[in-house]
């Protein structure tokens, strides 16, 4: 059975990739390299013994989509993460975040609804939920006005989709992340950010190594107990199980409804000071940091209530954040080796 995964060299796609051919799918990769490399292809290879069919694509040239389906007309489901995610940078370039996260969903979706039935799962967003009024955070939390154009992107995207697969054989699963970080046991992949990290975990990482001067932590004064902001991180390779379950979901035809929403996390909230200590305990030594002021578009608090995943999806995180950190700074290592 073939599937196909869009951005599927980068962070969260390619240990998806993985899980995939781990569990025995076929499995053809759409990525532009934009936020990626093509070596990434070898610790796939290296993990699973299998390489996936790479094409390198935009899929912003509808034209390229199209010809993409007419060649693997025989694809069973569609994990799409490939999108821009960098919230500051969706501030200060609006156009470029509605393009390449609206407009190849759209691309993607015209070709799905031509298929007696396709299988459609989406890389969606704890950002959604804005600064939910409650934690932890429930599925049916009010979708709040976003916080920055990539927020608003997913929102938008869950909107589409939710509205084609009213009128088409589409079925679709609305993933939730709350914060993926970590990279696979045997450090062949993890994640690899271009230039400097727009994520809290690369940049511990890569101070702890030498390559940043310091980490800033950006406020001390929000409402938590320590000042800093929390948040829900959780090991990239869970995040990447959940969605074989929510694929497998959608091909034994076990959804219960057309489009299904799942928040993913852990469940837990962590600050920023709680994950430098982490990373404190598990590398044996200290972090340089200074305190800055708070990022425009940052929210106090996001946690998952992670019952609906648990109980409706059957998929639970495993590891823990200690363990989710020290898997990070092993593939800092190795890259860095």
């Amino acid at each position: 059975m073939k599937i196909l995964v869009t951005g599927g060299l980068g962070f969260i796609g390619s240990h998806t990739v993985v899980e995939l051919q781990n569990e025995g799918y076929d499995v053809v990769i759409i990525d532009n390299l934009s936020n990626s490399s093509e070596e990434v292809l070898k610790g796939i290879v290296a993990i699973s013994g299998k390489a996936p069919i790479f094409e390198k694509m935009d899929l912003r040239e509808k034209a390229s989509v199209q010809s993409f389906f007419n060649k693997h007309h025989d694809v069973a489901g569609v994990i799409h993460f490939a999108a821009s995610k960098a919230v500051g940078e969706s501030v200060e370039n609006p156009l470029l975040y509605y393009e390449n996260n609206i407009n190849t969903l759209v691309y993607i979706l015209q070709e799905l609804q031509q298929k007696p039935e396709a299988n459609f799962i989406f890389s969606s967003s704890c950002t959604v939920y804005g600064q939910a009024e409650r934690m932890p955070i429930t599925e049916d939390a009010s979708i709040q006005v976003a916080m920055s154009p990539y927020g608003n992107t997913k929102q938008i995207g869950e909107e589409i989709i939710t509205d084609v697969t009213k009128v088409t054989n589409i079925n679709a699963i609305l993933l939730r992340y709350f914060n993926p970080i970590g990279a696979h046991p045997s450090a062949e992949i993890g994640e690899l950010p271009i230039g400097v990290p727009q994520n809290l975990v690369p940049f511990i990482t890569q101070t702890g190594i030498g390559l940043r001067k310091e980490l800033s932590v950006y406020g001390d004064d929000y409402p938590t107990p320590d000042g800093t902001a929390v948040r829900d991180y959780i090991h990239v390779v869970d995040l990447a199980r959940a969605h074989v379950i929510a694929l497998q979901r959608l091909i034994n035809k076990k959804n219960v409804a057309k489009v299904e929403t799942f928040n993913l996390g852990t469940g837990t909230g962590s600050s920023v000071l709680e994950v430098i200590k982490a990373f404190e305990k598990v590398s044996g030594q200290k972090l340089p940091y200074k305190i800055v002021d708070r990022r425009d578009g940052d929210v106090t608090s996001a946690y998952a209530n992670t019952d609906k995943a648990n109980n409706g999806l059957g998929w639970k995180a495993q590891s823990t954040l200690e363990q989710a950190i020290a898997s990070a700074w092993k593939w800092e290592q190795k890259i860095r080796g």
